[in-house]
């Protein structure tokens, strides 16, 4: 668990505790004779440690940030007291003479290790942004090859364009420079970094400038220096100083009336010079580096004395320590969990306009619509398995941003979702008081998509027939919605018409929406609202499989009002799984004869977003001769499995796999955790990207393994990993609310995620096929010997009083003796036959 987090989370489950947080680099900083040890609290680190009611406050000031803001991962922010703002940056200028300072995502070529805290983070940064790749000249061989598969314009196409970007690849090598840069925190408001040319004749720029274009003054202070001022955007009265010492001498330093000018400058173009950014040029040859040191704080910072190997030697030194405290593991489980930390925190941002934390989803910031829709509740779920303290802010940045939006039908239900995910997590009741009376109001507002109010709810109408009707669930081109007609309705909150479609992924999000409410009014005392809510659920449990279950096919499938079915087979048949409203038979069915079935679902690259044997699977693709390019469609374009008709996108895995782990289905969950966590590993590790969605047929050539090419770095693509991550421990978001789960019955091997953060603790689990131990706090608590074992409600030392019991339900696959230590309490030996066996102690 990471040093911010255990302090916050502390703080908010016990009352009055302090932690000490031990900086490494201040300690490296003494260590190497260049300064005094820097040693900081828990409330001067900004993790709100204190009372139980600070909320999990926001960073405390000052503080510096690394990889802050949207696409910039190359540069780090520095706030002072009164939110005095300042920024820096490594940036490349390509042979060509392109500055690349913005949208830094097509420009990461490797992400290194990443910690939630900013105590270490590390990126390689290339100038080649990979849009040329020999996979995509191959494709255009491809097509020259087989002439009989394409029309004559295709293939004339084709030869015209094989020679350019040929060149252009040619171009692209020769002309390729990297760097590798690493930042670490080294303690209030101070950072350190550096910048390595992995290539000979490398330019890199070190800049200073305002982050949001706030009025500052920055101007250079003799040779290696920079030196700015800027008032708190929060209070005007005090004033901020900042201050960034380089190790090397720089080639030149420069100061620029604005960063607009700057960028003119970098580049040779004609530019005004004043004092709104300072930028410092190197010529880098392979192996070289410059590193700086940089500091804000209500008093001109002290000239560092740091050397170029003192900074590396604080960088080596943190990022040994990386693991400490934070998420990590062993085996290809532990393996994903720890570069889900990396890829979680990467995206970690800061909203500079309610000063909160939260995760980024891909491109753009905090205020966009997608940020508002179902994207970020998954974020915010994820991070609870990494960083609980901005996982919160991270909702409730989202509140601070309006909230859900209902154009997306989904947004409600999902981050109500995320909200009784973080309370089962945490148990900041908070969170509840904040979402509760707003997703009531929402889910008053459904009933009006109920067409034939019969109680369940059609889609909404949207005229384009392929580019949008799924866009009310973010299935934006899903075939399944392509034919419903509209259905004028009278009266409502909402602009759009009705349909004629009963819908089976929107009524599953509606019952899980009804559920987690009616958790929430009980947990908040709200019995009345407990018990409507609950109705709800149990009216739409009764009427989805009166309704929309069809027999023949053993499938819940969508219905037109005139009783005809829609025959699209898409995983949302599914979903009444995630929304607690199959039947457990059915449940088993849908399972047995269609999620493991390779013809529909099942093999290797899974979940496809519409089943391998539908007519609109992947439908219009060019079958070409050459297998590895079967699925291109023609130059300049991709594959046609892409989007929602074909392509395997992370929040449908996890919707099933949730759906799977609330039935009780254990070896599914960890089948479908184990291919979409080895999906995600071969694309993180091959090609460094953690995209948006991926490419459901092994083999094909566009781009390896990951379909898309836009969204590089997509935050819920980490859901992959977290499913073979929560497959060994997780909270339990269906049953008792004060406990959790572990184990599993299924991931192959052995695997560890160690220092997991969960309801105030930090845990490791290691299991495999005969064994499974649980450790709370570096303690061993579960031992379990004989076979794998599924614990759920568990409950370990239960509070007096609290009406809770110590206990669990324990799943185990063959007979098994389990030993639990609870501390203050003799160990208990349990022996378990296999099956299911409730055991309290």
């Amino acid at each position: 668990m990471s040093r911010r987090t255990t302090a916050r989370l502390s703080a908010a489950l016990v009352a009055g505790a302090l932690v000490t947080v031990p900086l490494s680099a201040g300690a490296l900083a003494a260590d190497a004779s260049t300064g005094a040890a820097v040693t900081r609290s828990a409330e001067a680190a900004g993790t709100g440690a204190g009372s139980a009611d600070d909320e999990y406050a926001p960073r405390s000031l000052p503080f510096a940030l690394p990889g802050f803001k949207e696409q910039e991962f190359d540069g780090a922010l520095l706030v002072g007291e009164g939110h005095a703002r300042f920024s820096l940056a490594f940036n490349m200028v390509t042979p060509a003479g392109r500055v690349l300072d913005d949208n830094m995502v097509p420009w990461i070529k490797r992400i290194g290790t990443v910690t939630p805290d900013g105590s270490y983070y590390e990126i390689d940064m290339t100038t080649d942004n990979r849009n040329i790749t020999p996979e995509t000249i191959g494709a255009l061989r491809a097509v020259l090859a087989h002439p009989e598969d394409w029309s004559e314009a295709e293939v004339a196409e084709a030869r015209e364009q094989l020679p350019v970007q040929e060149a252009a690849y040619a171009a692209v090598l020769r002309d390729t420079r990297t760097v590798r840069l690493r930042f670490s925190t080294t303690g209030d408001g101070e950072i350190v970094g550096s910048a390595t040319a992995l290539i000979d004749d490398t330019e890199v720029f070190l800049q200073a400038s305002p982050p949001w274009s706030e009025p500052s003054t920055y101007r250079p202070d003799g040779e290696r220096s920079i030196v700015a001022t800027s008032a708190g955007v929060r209070d005007a009265s005090r004033v901020g100083s900042f201050r960034l010492d380089s190790t090397v001498t720089p080639e030149e330093t420069t100061g620029y009336a604005s960063v607009a000018e700057l960028l003119k400058g970098l580049v040779g173009k004609e530019y005004a010079a004043g004092e709104g950014a300072v930028a410092q040029r190197y010529a880098l040859d392979k192996g070289e580096t410059v590193a700086f040191h940089a500091a804000v704080s209500t008093e001109a910072p002290e000239r560092s004395r740091l050397s170029t190997r003192d900074v590396t030697r604080i960088l080596d030194r943190a990022e040994a320590r990386a693991d400490d405290g934070n998420l990590n593991g062993r085996g290809p489980t532990g393996r994903a969990a720890t570069y889900l930390r990396d890829a979680m925190s990467l995206n970690d941002n800061w909203d500079e306009k309610y000063d909160r934390s939260f995760v980024m989803w891909g491109l753009g910031g905090g205020g966009d619509d997608i940020f508002l829709g179902w994207d970020s509740a998954w974020d915010a779920i994820t991070e609870l398995s990494v960083d609980p303290a901005t996982a919160l802010d991270h909702i409730r940045d989202f509140y601070d941003q309006q909230g859900p939006r209902y154009d997306q039908l989904h947004a409600g239900p999902m981050h109500t979702y995320a909200a009784w995910r973080a309370y089962t997590r945490t148990g900041d009741r908070s969170i509840l008081e904040l979402v509760y009376p707003i997703m009531t109001r929402y889910i008053e507002r459904m009933p009006e998509f109920d067409t034939d109010r019969d109680g369940l709810l059609e889609s909404p109408w949207v005229e384009d027939r392929r580019g949008g009707r799924g866009n009310h669930l973010g299935l934006d081109d899903s075939p399944q919605y392509w034919n419903y007609v509209e259905v004028p309705r009278d009266g409502g909150t909402d602009t759009r018409e009705n349909t004629n479609l009963t819908d089976v992924a929107l009524n599953s999000y509606y019952g899980l929406m009804a559920e987690n409410l009616a958790q929430m009014a009980a947990e908040l005392g709200d019995a009345a609202g407990a018990e409507r809510y609950a109705a709800l659920h149990e009216r739409l449990e009764v009427r989805m499989n009166e309704h929309l279950w069809n027999e023949e096919r053993g499938l819940y499938l969508n219905r037109y009002l005139d009783g005809t079915w829609e025959p699209t087979n898409t995983p949302t048949v599914f979903y009444p799984l995630f929304g607690g409203l199959a039947t457990p038979g059915r449940a088993e069915i849908l399972v047995r004869d269609h999620l493991q079935n390779p013809e529909e679902y099942g093999g290797e690259f899974v979940i496809p977003s519409v089943a391998r044997n539908d007519p609109a699977f992947c439908a219009g693709r060019a079958n070409l001769s050459t297998e590895a390019y079967r699925y291109f469609q023609s130059p300049g374009e991709e594959d046609s499995c892409e989007e929602w008709q074909g392509a395997a996108w992370p929040p449908m895995n996890a919707t099933v796999y949730d759906g799977l782990k609330r039935y009780g289905l254990d070896e599914a969950a960890a089948e479908l955790a184990t291919k979409s966590t080895r999906m995600w590993l071969t694309s993180y590790e091959e090609i460094g990207w953690f995209p948006e969605y991926f490419d459901p047929e092994p083999g094909q050539l566009i781009n390896n393994v990951a379909t898309d090419t836009a969204w590089r770095t997509y935050s819920w693509s980490n859901l992959m990993p977290l499913m073979s991550t929560q497959e060994l421990i997780a909270d339990e978001p269906w049953g008792d609310a004060a406990g959790f789960r572990f184990g599993t019955l299924g991931l192959p091997g052995t695997n560890t995620v160690s220092e997991v953060p969960l309801k105030g603790h930090a845990w490791s689990v290691t299991a495999g096929p005969r064994s499974t131990t649980l450790e709370r706090d570096g303690r061993t608590v579960v031992r379990a010997v004989g076979g794998r074992v599924v614990a759920r409600n568990v409950v370990l030392d239960a509070a007096r009083g609290s009406g809770d019991s110590s206990g669990m339900e324990v799943t185990a696959s063959a007979r098994t003796t389990i030993t639990v230590t609870v501390p203050g309490k003799a160990p208990r030996v349990f022996r378990v036959e296999k099956g299911d066996t409730h055991l309290t102690w």
